[in-house]
């Protein structure tokens, strides 16, 4: 299955809205937002995830959405961290070294904001198990 793909986003929704840590984190602060997921290098997005309340509503391709969050890594890294998910620090270090780019949102608040970081980085370990 190709990574980001709308088969795999679909995967990843509903991996996402198994996970307590993550949709149900989320859901507790209201978090609504739209996500999109790439690779480096390219002009847009490959898949975009639709949040509302935590809950993952909608998982397809990039169709020129206004984004909340815009990631990238290259095709090594990520298949790299679905492999075996980045802690805190490698995924600081792939962030200060530009290995995973944050074309729209702020990585560094982000992840000061402790209700936040931790589903963040949940998010990693969900993607794994697609």
């Amino acid at each position: 299955m190709c990574l980001f793909s709308p088969n795999w986003m679909a995967r990843f929704r509903d991996a996402w809205n198994a996970e307590p840590a993550l949709a149900g984190a989320l859901g507790r602060i209201h978090f609504d937002s739209t996500i999109g997921y790439g690779f480096r290098g390219e002009n847009d997005p490959r898949g975009v995830l639709i949040i509302k309340n935590g809950e993952a509503i909608k998982a397809k391709a990039f169709e020129g959405e206004a984004l909340d969050w815009d990631l990238r890594a290259d095709k090594d890294t990520w298949k790299q961290w679905l492999e075996e998910p980045p802690g805190m620090i490698s995924l600081g270090m792939a962030y200060t070294s530009s290995r995973l780019q944050f074309v729209v949102g702020d990585y560094v608040t982000m992840i000061k904001e402790p209700s936040m970081a931790g589903p963040f980085m949940k998010s990693f370990c969900v993607m794994a198990r697609v």
